[in-house]
């Protein structure tokens, strides 16, 4: 993917289908390399400009995001998008809002709702989709 993250870079996952897609919190430093071409950032109000292609999801802190059908469409969009530009996901700190939606898009690129929170903590972060309510709308994704 000659438009798209190294793998090894901080916070990038390979999803099944191989596309990279990069986590972030917005309270760390941004990580070197090249910028995102498109971001999604799932925040309780909305974040600065970036100077890249982005969509807001409202999702205040450790809870779920407002428009559900809402989130599922820009996600959707994320997932597209990550075949091939530089994709990335974030929230202030990068755990609980971006570990659902990161399993959230393991979901739909294949991995089954039931095994996506474990899948997310496997190769993302170990403390990924931290309430049980989140747990719950991975579950529950697109079902």
């Amino acid at each position: 993917m000659a438009d798209g993250w190294d793998e090894g870079a901080d916070g990038v996952i390979r999803l099944p289908s191989g596309r990279l897609i990069r986590g972030r919190g917005l309270r760390r430093a941004m990580p070197t390399g090249h910028p995102p071409r498109f971001g999604v950032y799932l925040l309780g109000s909305p974040p600065p400009e970036f100077g890249w292609t982005s969509r807001w999801i409202r999702w205040p802190d450790f809870w779920l995001p407002r428009d559900r059908a809402y989130a599922e469409e820009v996600l959707t969009e994320a997932l597209c998008r990550a075949e091939g530009e530089r994709v990335e996901v974030a929230c202030g700190g990068g755990i609980g809002r971006t570990g659902t939606a990161l399993a959230c898009l393991a979901v739909l690129d294949g991995v089954p709702p039931d095994q996506a929170v474990a899948w997310v903590r496997r190769h993302y972060h170990p403390q990924a989709v931290e309430t049980p309510w989140q747990k719950r709308f991975v579950a529950r994704f697109r079902r």
